[in-house]
């Protein structure tokens, strides 16, 4: 395991000023797309210390057990705001009031094109090195014409929940929850957010080629139009949309029997009735990333605090507090508790984690690399969302 690495580097980069420069970082995002995005310089050299740090994160990223330690070593006291949801964390960053924040993909590329975040500098963040799993580096959410926005924390795939005392036999396809004929009609969980379109954009790819969907994040007007209609012929068979503090009961109270879901939930309920598989289809699924604000007043403190919570030691406890695959591959070989939670969240399967399609924001220009039509934005699909529930 790698020894942490933030006290030496820190201590020198201290010395030196804070210098902007426009140089882009050598990641390329996976895609090869060149999507226009606010020219914001990237620092080039580290300063002193400030003497605070204001995060917005999910709840159980930032907590007092590392906190506390990294205030010890830095002098940059942490304040923490916890944030309900993506939304909410793109509001509070535009404010301008937040140094840092856990983005989600359905979050990042919105703070990214709207020049909310800055490029960041990988050279001064050595923990962002061979350990980060490949999977989480150079993604379009967060990796832009060659530029990092993001460095990883954890990543989790939606997948299928179901109680296997009422679907006695184990699913292998969405169709469970998609198809009206389900047999479970009124009893399935769905997702409550705009982004929960991409689930259905994912079945029609598989279902209805013809619609000519390859990246459920870039839908044209038609595509969106198909996945709406499908989302509303769901409607009929839902028993609750859910968010992660009422999807629990929605299984355990026996709501719900099937629908899509996170692995910490299904654990969370504690009942080793309640089964989960990854469709054939594939699926969606969430990487998060600390993002650094474009107008940040501490940006000294924040590079520090992405280098410290990218060591095994800490990042493996933000993943292990809040229940998802951690970013530094080298935390599942630190013990035999670490490793079992590796192995649960699939945290090095990449062949795993090639069937989902992680959240991304939704934007006019096609993800997919279409030139000849208009994609729809992120707000869009929050205006046919609302048309979903009635």
């Amino acid at each position: 395991m790698k020894k942490r690495m933030l006290a030496a580097p820190l201590a020198v980069a201290a010395s030196l000023s804070l210098v902007l420069a426009g140089c882009a970082s050598t990641e390329d995002s996976s895609s090869g797309l060149q999507i226009d995005v606010p020219d914001i310089p990237m620092i080039e050299e580290l300063g002193a210390f400030e003497d605070e740090l204001n995060i917005v994160a999910w709840s159980g990223f930032v907590e007092p057990a590392w906190a506390d330690t990294f205030t010890a070593e830095t002098g940059c006291v942490v304040n923490r705001k916890v944030a309900a949801s993506s939304d909410e964390m793109v509001q509070l960053m535009r404010t301008g009031e937040y140094d840092l924040v856990s983005a989600s993909g359905d979050a990042s590329l919105r703070l990214i094109v709207d020049g909310n975040v800055q490029p960041l500098n990988t050279a001064l963040i050595p923990n962002f090195g061979d350990d980060i799993v490949p999977g989480m580096k150079g993604q379009l959410y967060d990796t832009l014409n060659g530029k990092v926005y993001g460095i990883p924390i954890g990543r989790g795939a939606n997948i299928l929940q179901y109680n296997s005392e009422v679907v006695s036999e184990t699913p292998t396809s969405w169709s469970v929850v998609w198809e009206s004929d389900t047999p479970y009609a009124g009893q399935i969980a769905a997702y409550d957010s705009p982004i929960y379109i991409a689930e259905a954009a994912v079945y029609l790819m598989a279902t209805q080629p013809e619609l000519g969907i390859k990246n459920p994040y870039a839908l044209d007007q038609k595509q969106l139009d198909a996945a709406i209609e499908l989302l509303k012929q769901q409607n009929k068979n839902v028993s609750e949309y859910w968010n992660p503090a009422t999807n629990i009961s929605s299984f355990t109270g026996g709501n719900s029997v099937v629908g899509t879901s996170w692995e910490i939930l299904r654990k969370a309920t504690g009942d080793e009735k309640f089964k989960s598989v990854l469709p054939e289809e594939g699926s969606t699924g969430w990487s998060d990333a600390w993002m650094l604000s474009s107008e940040s007043a501490h940006p000294n403190c924040a590079y520090a605090w992405m280098d410290y919570t990218s060591t095994p030691e800490v990042n493996g406890q933000i993943a292990t507090n809040f229940g998802m695959a951690p970013a530094n591959a080298a935390f599942c070989e630190s013990s035999a508790e670490a490793q079992a939670h590796c192995e649960y969240y699939n945290a090095t399967n990449e062949e795993y984690f090639e069937k989902v399609w992680f959240w991304t924001t939704p934007i006019e220009q096609c993800l997919d690399g279409r030139t000849d039509v208009k994609c729809t934005s992120y707000q869009d699909w929050t205006a046919a969302w609302a048309t979903v529930k009635g």
